[in-house]
């Protein structure tokens, strides 16, 4: 692992942590019981306001896609600091056509016409606005688990109580079953029969709860938040034809999944070999940069003929940040990293998961992996005292990982996708070490 060279702390982390619980919203509850003040990162590593140096596995929610402080992006930023830095799209810039037309080369299918935003809760937002304005119809047909963003309507359209903090308050939204095979209602082991009848759940729920005429149904590709849920073989095919027989539109949400994570695919759903009609992007697709995307077929995009404007996407810097993250991906070919790197750590995790019965299963794709951890195999029973128990291990032997699921109970590993061999090699050994520490209690 390369060394980085630490700056001395100009802030005490005590300081930090009483000016957070001072003057920011208690609900941006930071992870641990002593928050880490992070003050400079570079690759795989970062570094606290105490010196000491962490191994990312988390990359900021699968956000620092190439890693900290890429320097190939840093560079490009720094030179478009110094030229143009903002505008609004009122004016035209070669930076954001450059963009979109990156993102026309790599999404599926038909998908050409670009809104840029600064957050995947924004690309959400532009999506369903979207969808109702090209079918007259207003309808959404969300997953339960799901996870959409913080905005009202998207905080709506997520699946999970504990990020909802208002009952329900728009109408039109309808969750339907996720397809979560570990904890399938259908059959175990979850296969493609179960697929079928996902299906004849969704358009039961069509037919029942909705006017028979919905707008879209949308839905993550890997249910991120929930805990990398991926669902069984047939699933998206057959969801995706039936909205398409109501007349409704497929929103796919690749905030987490995009850009090679999945690996051999820049995008997760070309796994299932089913093409979007519009597809939200966020998160890895400027290394950090606040960007969200909206990708559509010209038509469904003509179909929004009010004005629009985004004060700050779609600005020269993350455009910027944008078009270079993705010639860095491209040159690095980040989905066949994500492969051979995603399949190593998965090895690794299926040897923890031999040695601990409290990890009840692991699963994911490419560089999105996870452990569900349970109180016992049997019953399923989900542990979230082990997950933060993992959590607060993994951070005492350097290493920094996420969570996830329903009742926190999941752990998430996403690395950056330039992660070499010996950093996974580094970060299986040191997650194990922190497995130990769990099992004896320390």
């Amino acid at each position: 692992m390369k060394e980085v060279n630490v700056s001395t702390p100009v802030t005490r982390a005590e300081d930090v942590r009483a000016g957070h619980r001072e003057f920011i919203f208690p609900s941006v509850a930071p992870y641990y019981q002593d928050p880490l003040v992070l003050v400079q990162g570079k690759g795989m590593v970062v570094v606290d306001s105490e010196g000491t140096e962490f191994l990312d596995f988390f990359s900021g929610i699968l956000t620092a896609s190439l890693g900290h402080c890429h320097p190939e992006v840093v560079e490009r930023i720094r030179q478009q600091a110094g030229i143009l830095g903002h505008t609004s799209t009122l004016y035209l810039t070669e930076n954001q056509v450059e963009a979109a037309r990156r993102l026309a080369d790599m999404a599926p299918g038909d998908l050409k016409s670009s809104f840029f935003t600064n957050s995947g809760t924004e690309a959400v937002e532009t999506a369903v606005m979207l969808a109702c304005c090209y079918t007259g119809r207003s309808e959404i047909l969300a997953l339960r688990h799901s996870y959409s963003g913080r905005s009202f309507l998207t905080t709506n359209i997520t699946g999970n109580a504990s990020w909802r903090p208002l009952p329900s308050s728009i109408a039109g939204i309808k969750h339907v079953m996720s397809p979560y095979p570990y904890r399938c209602p259908f059959r175990r082991p979850c296969d493609e029969s179960c697929s079928e009848a996902f299906a004849r759940d969704f358009e039961e729920a069509i037919q029942t709860t909705t006017n028979g005429s919905p707008a879209a149904f949308i839905a993550e590709t890997i249910q991120g938040v929930a805990g990398y849920i991926v669902p069984p073989p047939g699933y998206f095919q057959k969801m995706v034809e039936i909205i398409h027989k109501y007349g409704g539109l497929f929103i796919c949400d690749e905030v987490q999944a995009g850009f090679g994570r999945t690996g051999e695919k820049w995008f997760g759903i070309e796994h299932w070999d089913v093409e979007p009609d519009i597809m939200v992007m966020a998160k890895g697709i400027a290394n950090g940069f606040p960007v969200g995307a909206t990708i559509t077929r010209e038509e469904i995009a003509a179909s929004w003929t009010t004005k629009s404007i985004s004060t700050f996407g779609g600005n020269p810097l993350a455009m910027a940040a944008t078009t270079t993250t993705l010639d860095v991906m491209v040159k690095e070919d980040t989905p066949g990293r994500s492969a051979l790197r995603g399949k190593q750590l998965r090895e690794g995790l299926e040897v923890l998961a031999e040695e601990y019965e409290w990890i009840g299963e692991t699963r994911g794709m490419g560089l999105m992996q996870a452990l569900e951890l349970v109180e016992d195999r049997e019953t399923k029973k989900e542990s979230p005292e082990k997950a933060n128990a993992l959590l607060e291990a993994a951070k005492a032997e350097g290493l920094l990982v996420g969570m996830g699921g329903r009742k926190a109970h999941v752990i998430r590993l996403g690395p950056s996708m330039l992660i070499t061999e010996a950093e996974v090699e580094e970060g299986l050994e040191r997650l194990g070490r922190a497995c130990r520490r769990v099992e004896e209690g320390r």
